[in-house]
């Protein structure tokens, strides 16, 4: 399958349509990390925001996000760059770095399951924060 037109648009010259197709749906932007507050250091976790759908990989509320999810960062092409925490393989960094999107991304192959069969893909290793005890994850100061 040949990839879109678009993609070779310079990122800021996309339409938002075009754009927002670069997501492949793995859900690793929407695993919760923590941040070690003296060193900075990044520590991701098993749990997913509550708006991720564990099954589709897609947030329930995509519309919302931002008003529902404190720090749900939107990316865009002003700020792609700064958003370091994003995976290598996230389709928005890849093309905002220039470089090609891999084989199993759906506006490759055509498949927006491949992610799941061969790519990056959290599906099935993440649970909702909703189930999740937040004093082990979150720290929780009241324990001896």
């Amino acid at each position: 399958m040949p990839q879109p037109k678009f993609l070779s648009k310079n990122m800021h010259d996309m339409t938002m349509e075009e754009w927002e197709s670069l997501c492949d749906g793995c859900g690793l932007c929407c695993q919760i990390s923590l941040e070690d507050e003296d060193t900075g250091e990044i520590a991701l976790t098993s749990v997913a925001c509550r708006y991720l759908c564990l099954n589709s990989n897609r947030c329930k509320d995509y519309t919302n996000r931002h008003t529902n999810v404190v720090g749900c960062d939107r990316i865009t092409p002003d700020n792609i760059h700064g958003l370091t925490w994003l995976p290598s393989t996230c389709g928005y960094r890849l093309v905002a770095g220039g470089h090609p999107l891999p084989s199993w991304h759906h506006l490759v192959c055509g498949d927006p399951e491949q992610v799941h069969l061969r790519g990056p893909s959290m599906r099935g290793e993440l649970i909702s924060e909703d189930d999740a005890d937040c004093s082990e994850w979150q720290g929780d100061d009241t324990k001896a």
